[in-house]
């Protein structure tokens, strides 16, 4: 197949989003409004044959302080067909686009998985004293292409992000955890939950703790959740402006993008989540608690309303997002992996992101610059 590239407008590029059985919400053209500060792009790679569109990529551009040079990011993606036997004639034509656009950079996170895990053998892994990293046990599941990928990606020049995989070191992470839903009942998905879930599911719902959804308005009130947590987990919380721009950049574009959910207790909010939705992959992509309210297990009721809402939307997996690859226990990251191993899902390992230096000089500055932030 002969393969043309160009830019195209955000119609088009929404077209071909939804007519795909899903794609990253960080590929849909309004993930461009979210990230404001960035400049952005819609690239459409077609057939010269038919002229149909067969792949698509959001850029987003970053400009280097005080030059006119720009870092490209296409954050898990672009949306092609990594697995084509001719990768090269998807990758040259973009390189060479960028190129002239600016970059001196480009950075890109291909949407494809190496491995899998299933709960059970994570829990395994826990147990046993000589595992200290899901790498460390054999995988359930191994895509034998992604290495192939792999290996294109590297003589074509590209190099892995620096930690060489565990874990956080990308800006998008490495490993997720994500409950399979499709060809799989909701009592199935229920009963897969560990004993500790189907108890504090149970607890919540005897101490009458309600979930619901709320709308732009009630951003505040998640801020307030969200700001309490920041806190609690040591991290810098976004602000608010973030979460309403968030909102309204992608239920512009699609009304069902972005969901917000509150699990209450007594008429008092005690944990948040945002929902994201592209075809039928779902994410929960932020959580919020307060620091009261513990006992009645709002956080676990509300994970799973939002699993039971995905499935009706007929989703094909729910994406509970990062986790690290660590499985000790005294790593501060543990308790993430700990929480979502009790919904029976899998962890999953892509490929990573993948920086290739079109002026390495310029490249190395900005490696040093982001070292120092």
């Amino acid at each position: 197949m002969s393969l043309t590239l160009r830019t195209i407008s955000r119609e088009q590029h929404l077209a071909y989003i939804q007519s795909l059985p899903a794609a990253s919400h960080m590929q849909v053209p309004a993930w461009a409004d979210v990230k404001a500060e960035w400049r952005s792009e819609n690239l459409g790679w077609f057939d010269e044959r038919t002229g149909e569109m067969v792949g698509a990529g959001l850029v987003l551009y970053r400009q280097l302080p005080k030059i006119k040079r720009y870092l490209a990011y296409l954050p898990e993606g672009p949306v092609i067909n990594w697995f084509a036997p001719n990768l090269d004639d998807w990758i040259q034509p973009m390189l060479a686009h960028l190129k002239q656009q600016g970059a001196f950079s480009v950075k890109m996170g291909p949407p494809v998985i190496i491995r899998r895990w299933n709960a059970e053998t994570i829990k395994r892994g826990i147990q046993d004293q000589d595992v200290k990293r899901l790498r460390d046990m054999e995988a359930d599941f191994i895509e034998p292409r992604a290495f192939e990928v792999a290996d294109k990606l590297r003589r074509m020049g590209w190099q892995q992000g620096e930690d060489g995989g565990a874990g956080f070191g990308d800006v998008q992470p490495r490993y997720v955890f994500q409950v399979p839903l499709a060809n799989r009942s909701l009592e199935e998905v229920h009963k897969n939950f560990n004993q500790l879930w189907r108890r504090n599911i149970k607890k919540a719902e005897k101490a009458g703790v309600e979930v619901v959804q709320g709308g732009y308005q009630d951003l505040a009130e998640w801020q307030r959740l969200y700001e309490i947590t920041a806190v609690r987990d040591h991290f810098r919380p976004r602000p608010l402006s973030y979460f309403q721009r968030m909102w309204s950049a992608l239920n512009t574009e699609d009304p069902n993008r972005m969901r917000l959910y509150f699990a209450r207790h007594n008429g008092v909010n005690l944990s948040a989540a945002t929902m994201l939705i592209v075809g039928g992959h779902v994410w929960y992509s932020y959580g919020a608690s307060d620091n009261i309210g513990r006992e009645v297990r709002p956080s676990n009721a509300m994970q799973w309303t939002m699993l039971r809402d995905a499935y009706a939307l007929g989703a094909t997996v729910y994406d509970l997002r990062g986790i690290s690859d660590s499985l000790d226990e005294t790593d501060h990251l543990f308790g993430l992996i700990q929480f979502k191993v009790g919904t029976g899902g899998q962890a999953a390992e892509y490929l990573g992101e993948w920086d290739f230096p079109l002026n390495k000089l310029l490249h190395k500055a900005l490696d040093i610059y982001m070292s120092r932030r």
